[in-house]
């Protein structure tokens, strides 16, 4: 598949090199980015995307090199020349090149046309396991590149056949690596409001469960997720993936609860009818 990448006013194919290597994202671990993907052609929720990535721009002092507008531009291209219905794109602002190896001069600027990943089909339906690890992202509202810790797990992920690590500290839950949490008690939907990335399928998710649910975004505790009813996370590749088991400790019955299911069920109709 012809993908190509956008890369500070270029766009080339994607096997490409684009960074030298005095770039911060490198030297210092100083960049962010962030993820989306096209239904039926049209970008998910766009707008919401573009405010969290300007966000995390913002937060992390460093200047939007173009508008959304001219940024919409260039997603209409690079879709057009990947020749496929959906896709997805990553978006990653750097530091960019600094003579000293400390302070920003310039913003790089990569937006990268992808093949949609399969993250663990099976889960959506069976539920999968993930493994309770102590630790808070630092800046968790910036989508960063930093994701040391999942790295340094992945070998322990896969001895115990676990899909994620569940972050906590001081006895609360955040989220996960990648996606956010939630949990069902009786038919009370709750989810935490600290130390986490604001997911824009956790929005939507919010936002379809309100008319059907009790709902409460508020601190979670520990003690209250491996006790509940039910847990799933949400994420832009996961959508609604029930969570059956964390750590040794089953949730409910170990399998995938139906008020979950239904929530599922609900997002999978809305991306299906996305942009008709």
């Amino acid at each position: 598949m012809p993908f190509h990448q956008y890369f500070n006013c270029d766009i080339l194919p994607i096997n490409e090199a684009v960074f030298q290597t005095n770039d911060l994202g490198l030297l210092r671990g100083y960049g962010l980015f962030d993820y989306f993907r096209t239904y039926n052609g049209v970008p998910f929720r766009w707008d919401d995307y573009w405010q969290r990535f300007e966000n995390s721009a913002r937060l992390l002092k460093l200047a939007l090199p173009i508008t959304q507008q001219e940024t919409e531009k260039i997603l209409a291209d690079l879709h057009a020349l990947s020749g496929e219905q959906e896709v997805a794109f990553r978006f990653v602002l750097t530091g960019g090149y600094a003579p000293d190896s400390v302070n920003v001069v310039q913003p790089n600027f990569l937006i990268r046309t992808e093949a949609l990943p399969q993250d663990n089909p099976a889960g959506r339906l069976k539920g999968i396991k993930v493994i309770p690890y102590e630790y808070v992202r630092d800046l968790p509202e910036i989508k960063t590149t930093n994701y040391v810790h999942m790295v340094l797990m992945a070998d322990e992920l896969k001895r115990q056949q676990a899909a994620d690590l569940l972050f906590y500290k001081d006895g609360e839950v955040s989220e996960l690596t990648r996606s956010n949490i939630f949990i069902f008690r009786g038919s009370k939907l709750i989810t935490s409001n600290r130390n986490i990335l604001n997911g824009i399928t956790r929005k939507v998710v919010l936002e379809i469960a309100k008319p059907h649910f009790e709902v409460e975004v508020r601190p979670v505790s520990y003690q209250e997720v491996i006790t509940a009813d039910e847990v799933f996370t949400t994420s832009t590749t996961k959508w609604v993936m029930p969570v059956v088991q964390i750590g040794e400790q089953p949730i409910g019955n170990g399998t995938a609860g139906k008020q979950t299911l239904f929530l599922q069920e609900m997002f999978e109709k809305l991306v299906t009818n996305w942009g008709k």
